[in-house]
């Protein structure tokens, strides 16, 4: 787990507040008992995990592609070709939509706008050297031409909450840990 205390803190009120504020419909599917704590989240969105990332195109057209998600310091941060469509969209519309799902057990949906964490042509985010050390470990430090072929991105969220299927615990719940990918 990479968060502080203050990124549990922002996190949990993100999701206290995007549940809140969400409709009734969606309310009487994820409530008390069908979500994570921030802490519960961190746990289980460890190492690399699968997004489905939506982004549009100039013309207002939807699209939506995977990525390489990784969850860190409560934020979503991926990374894609400097030349792929979804770098070209972000570039230009930086609000994106994401979602992790694991089957029927958890999900993760997410809305907010991307930074672009190492642009080629302007300074990188202040803690990018700290993500590229990350990064490098997680893909190998000669995966990639680092400063050319790759863009990565924080999504800053502006909403953010989790599904989780009753009665599927497994490890991570209130005063335990359990292994990557275990839900309760």
């Amino acid at each position: 787990m990479r968060e502080t205390s203050e990124d549990l803190k922002e996190l949990q009120a993100l999701l206290d507040a995007s549940l809140s504020r969400s409709t009734s419909h969606l309310r009487s599917i994820i409530n008390a008992e069908r979500t994570l704590t921030a802490e519960q989240l961190t746990q289980v969105l460890t190492g690399m995990c699968t997004l489905a990332l939506s982004t549009v195109t100039a013309k207002g057209e939807p699209r939506i592609s995977g990525a390489d998600g990784h969850f860190l310091h409560g934020k979503w941060h991926f990374g894609t070709a400097r030349g792929a469509a979804k770098a070209r969209h972000l570039a230009a519309r930086p609000a994106v939509s994401v979602a992790h799902m694991r089957g029927e057990d958890l999900g993760v949906f997410t809305h907010g706008k991307v930074e672009i964490l190492n642009p080629q042509d302007g300074a990188p985010a202040a803690d990018w050297p700290d993500l590229l050390e990350y990064f490098k470990d997680f893909y190998g430090d000669d995966a990639f031409d680092w400063d050319n072929d790759v863009v990565y991105y924080r999504l800053h969220p502006h909403w953010m909450t989790v599904y989780r299927t009753v009665g599927q615990c497994s490890g991570v719940h209130a005063g335990g840990e359990g292994p990557r990918g275990s839900v309760c």
